[in-house]
Order: C-alpha cells, then sequence, then structure tokens
C-alpha cells in the first residue's frame, strides 16, 4: 500500500510553491506542494494527521442546477478534484484513473461515491461543456462551475492552488492548478487522504474500497 503521513498544515503552506501547467510544458511533472519532493515522494497517496474541512462552495452543476457540496455529499465518500476539460494531460489521465477504479467496486459501492471534478476555468467550462466531458469518462461524476474567485477560494482550503487561465507562448489557452484529488470520509466529511498526480488506476483500486468505509488506506 502507497501512503504517507504528512501535516495538513504543512500542505497548506506548501500550496502556492509550484504549480502544474497542463498541456504548457516545461513544469508539467511539477506537483503543487513540495512534499512529494521530500523523502517517501515515491508515495502516491497521503494521509494527512489533520483532515480539511470540505470546501463551502455552492456552485452550478452539468444540469444548470444549484449543487452545494457540502449538503450534496455529507455522509457520501468523496473525491474532489480541480481541474479543466481543455487540459490535454493530466486531467483527463486523473479522472480516467479514478473512473477506471471505480469501476472495479461492487455496483452497490459505485453508487455511494462521489467524485467531483471542479473547474479552474469557468469561463469554457459551461454546465453542458463539463457535462459533454464527463460523459465520455463517467457519467456518475459530478461536474461543477460558478464564479472563478468563488472556485480559488474554495480550493485554497485545500491547500490547492490555481491561476486564471492563461495563454501560452504558443497563444494555448492553459490553466496552472494544483494536480491533487482529496478523499473526504463518509463517517467524518474531513479531507484525510491526499492523491498526487502520480497515483494511478492500481493505487485508486486499493485505496477505494478503505475510502468508502472511512478507514485509513
Amino acid at each position: 500500500m502507497r501512503t504517507k503521513t504528512f501535516a495538513a498544515a504543512a500542505l497548506l503552506a506548501a500550496a502556492s510553491l509550484t504549480l502544474t501547467a497542463c498541456g504548457s510544458g516545461g513544469d508539467s511533472d511539477k506537483p503543487v506542494t513540495v512534499v512529494s519532493e521530500q523523502a517517501g515522494s515515491d508515495k502516491a497517496a497521503t494521509v494527512l494527521d489533520q483532515p480539511f474541512e470540505k470546501p463551502d462552495l455552492v456552485l452550478t452543476d452539468t444540469h444548470g442546477k444549484k449543487y452545494d457540496l457540502r449538503e450534496e455529499t455529507k455522509g457520501k465518500p468523496t473525491l474532489i478534484y480541480f481541474g479543466y476539460t481543455h487540459c490535454p494531460d493530466v486531467c483527463p489521465s486523473t479522472m480516467s484513473n479514478i473512473a477506471v477504479a471505480a469501476k472495479q467496486l461492487p455496483k452497490a459501492e459505485q453508487d455511494k461515491l462521489r467524485v467531483v471534478l471542479v473547474t479552474t476555468d469557468p469561463d469554457r467550462d459551461t454546465p453542458a461543456e463539463l457535462g459533454k466531458w464527463l460523459k465520455g469518462i463517467d457519467p456518475r461524476f459530478v461536474g461543477l462551475t460558478g464564479d472563478f474567485a468563488t472556485i480559488q477560494a474554495g480550493a485554497r482550503t485545500l491547500g490547492i492552488a490555481f491561476d486564471p487561465p492563461r495563454k501560452d507562448k504558443n497563444g494555448k489557452i492553459v490553466s496552472e492548478h494544483g494536480t491533487q484529488v482529496i478523499a473526504f470520509s463518509p463517517k467524518t466529511d474531513g479531507g484525510y487522504v491526499l492523491f498526487d498526480e502520480e497515483a494511478g488506476v492500481d493505487d485508486y483500486t486499493k485505496d477505494l474500497p478503505k475510502i468508502l468505509k472511512g478507514e485509513k488506506p
């Protein structure tokens, strides 16, 4: 089991140091926190000693309806990821890895799991765009969009930083963002496990059954 324990406060303090630029090259292999550059950096899952509080976000889902993140996922095992649909690399691979692992769960457990993608590019990621993109990965996944500043503030409470989308030197719009997936316990609603961008299908396959029970992987 590929796990390590690290202080949530330290992750928060380091969150603004580095970002991943999806599809922009150069920094695409850098994680958002320095924890992955320290001893034990080969571990895909970080078990936090102090869980994160679930972001207080009320956004818009793929059906154009209001979605209260805390209320809708209360008491449910939940994975939250901040990314965007036009990302050509990290975002689709992360969501696909989770989808493949989730499909290996028993049907009843698949129905319990909530996987939420919150866009970092709300101007382009309309509800319809998010819905179309997620349908190709797993139609049960939740896509959320809304005001950029609101989303950015919510992400920061999880130690995840990202900047407004910008054009790179080739004129391509990119969104630099943290690539962590935060798992929230169905027992406490606390975010107690952090997966970095190196997490693969095998990592999620091994850890999801315990996350569904609110146990440490």
